[in-house]
């Protein structure tokens, strides 16, 4: 009878023991993957102020009547690719990100392309508006490197958690996958250069 309660006694404390660790994992992994969708809201919050940035810049340029059209359209085309990559931060895929940087480095390439053309363009450069645009998308894009750096800092504690033995295996009964880190195209860490010398 003793070793009956005993040996019910030890069961229901690693019954206890498990559903903590469980509970605990599950919690913790819970609260770590919402700071993950934090950053990546950040991240996208920075892009979009980007976007609508440009299209003011857009907008100021059209109305120099003999500006360049084709480097105009490159632009407006690489903003709106750039706008339909869409990622969900629950389920981000290495090739999700991937696509993502591609669509924004394509816009980063075509915006510097316009700002170099705006050289030729003295009555552009002395445009208050215009200046004023340049200013403001060179703080956006500091902001975007910023976002960037905070959504790795809130992966890499979220993939440690979920891949550390026996967290891992407990990530597996609940779906919680490893995350990708937003790695940049090579020389994207730098910001776009729009502080031009308009002297």
């Amino acid at each position: 009878m003793k070793k009956g309660l005993i040996a019910i006694i030890a069961l229901v404390v690693v019954g206890i023991i498990i559903y903590s660790s469980v509970k605990g994992f599950y919690n913790k992994a819970v609260g770590m993957e919402e700071n993950v969708s934090k950053a990546w809201g950040n991240v996208q919050t920075s892009y979009q102020r980007r976007n609508d940035l440009i299209g003011n810049l857009v907008k100021t340029v059209q109305g120099a009547a003999d500006f360049e059209r084709t480097t105009l359209t490159q632009v407006i085309e690489a903003r709106a690719k750039a706008t339909q990559v869409t990622i969900d931060p629950a389920n981000i895929t290495p090739e999700q990100l991937a696509a993502f940087n591609q669509a924004q480095g394509g816009l980063s390439s075509a915006l510097s392309r316009l700002l170099v053309t705006v050289e030729r363009y003295p009555d552009l450069k002395a445009n208050q508006n215009f200046l004023k645009l340049q200013d403001e998308l060179t703080s956006t894009e500091n902001t975007i490197q910023t976002a960037r750096t905070r959504f790795n800092e809130a992966i890499e504690p979220y993939n440690n958690h979920v891949r550390t033995f026996p967290n891992n295996l407990f990530a597996g009964w609940f779906g919680f996958a490893p995350k990708p880190y937003f790695d940049s195209e090579p020389g994207a860490e730098k910001p776009v250069d729009v502080n031009f010398d308009f002297k």
